[in-house]
């Protein structure tokens, strides 16, 4: 895996000794799915996940919902261990927020009509253990389109 970020895992800790390593990917799964599970939990469905746009150099969106109201909302999800360097809500900067419209607005053409639509955020920190206890900052209309 040549672009893979790879951590060993500390010594002593279940993943160790099971010869596991912790990617970036695994633990953004892992962040997506508890993002998912807690916006289910209030009231949001799961329409689609990791949804991408096709060719090079386009965007993904990690969540699209549907709110109790019907409106479609795409959810990013940023984790991060901790809040050093701005936390997981600095890293959503103008580049991310313009390749997740772009890919919303690929979706989109796919509809026969336009729902109403928001951009919000899911901020996930301090998941650098197995056994930390992460919290979740929901962002509602975190960004628009304009």
């Amino acid at each position: 895996m040549l672009f893979s970020k790879k951590r060993t895992p500390p010594a002593g800790s279940a993943a160790a000794a099971s010869g596991q390593q912790i990617t970036t990917k695994r633990r953004g799964d892992a962040a997506e799915a508890l993002a998912a599970e807690y916006l289910t939990a209030r009231g949001l469905r799961l329409l689609h996940r990791n949804f991408k746009t096709p060719g090079r150099g386009g965007g993904e969106i990690d969540l699209i919902m549907r709110a109790p109201d019907g409106t479609l909302v795409f959810v990013e999800v940023r984790q991060r261990a901790s809040a050093s360097h701005g936390g997981a809500g600095a890293s959503i900067t103008g580049v991310k927020q313009r390749r997740i419209i772009f890919a919303a607005r690929h979706y989109l053409q796919r509809l026969a009509s336009l729902p109403p639509c928001r951009f919000d955020v899911v901020l996930v920190q301090g998941v650098s253990k197995a056994d930390d206890s992460p919290t979740l900052e929901w962002l509602q209309s975190a960004f628009d389109a304009s």
